[in-house]
């Protein structure tokens, strides 16, 4: 799977999990994966607790935030 193909799997939609990015529209925060992973929990663990979420969409969340991370600076122009 390409890195589009792993991003598309992010999905942002201002009415589901207060517009934070999601896996796949599944109500599942990009945020929340991360956290989980950085807590300890493995790939294989958190893919035995919510079997609805694939290898790929952890891989997806991963490449979320390695290129959010790229980001230097966010300025903010105030009307």
């Amino acid at each position: 799977m390409n890195s589009q193909d792993l991003l598309n799997r992010i999905i942002i939609n201002p009415a589901m999990a207060f517009g934070k990015p999601t896996i796949r529209g599944l109500r599942y925060s990009v945020e929340w994966l991360l956290e989980t992973l950085s807590s300890g929990m493995s790939v294989e663990e958190i893919l035995a607790d919510y079997e609805d979420l694939e290898p790929a969409d952890i891989q997806a969340a991963l490449l979320y935030a390695a290129r959010i991370s790229q980001v230097k600076r966010v300025s903010v122009t105030l009307a």
